[in-house]
């Protein structure tokens, strides 16, 4: 079993929020896909990275799946269009393998 993770930025790289419908938008996809869905988003989590030496961060919420196997196709195609749709250089998508008990 895979768990696949999405972490998703609330702002755009011009530091503006993004609109509620994209994120309910992945929500749906996403449900409609795997049967469901996890989100973390009550307080959002913060990410830190260094480019060209300066610090920047983000404010992000983080979709969680899972699926019997991982379609990296897919998901590299996914990825793009969350670039896309989402105005970002780069979305960072996850995968482990997982037991469930």
């Amino acid at each position: 079993m895979q768990l696949i993770q999405i972490l998703l930025p609330l702002y755009d790289n011009s530091g503006e929020p993004l609109p509620a419908e994209l994120f309910s938008e992945v929500r749906q996809q996403l449900a409609d896909r795997f049967g469901g869905l996890t989100t973390y988003s009550r307080a959002p989590a913060q990410g830190l990275w260094k480019d060209d030496g300066e610090t920047h961060h983000d404010d992000i919420v983080v979709f969680e799946v899972m699926a019997a196997r991982l379609d990296a196709a897919w998901w590299g195609e996914y990825r793009r269009n969350l670039e896309a749709r989402f105005r970002q250089r780069e979305i960072v998508i996850r995968a482990q393998e997982t037991v469930v008990l």
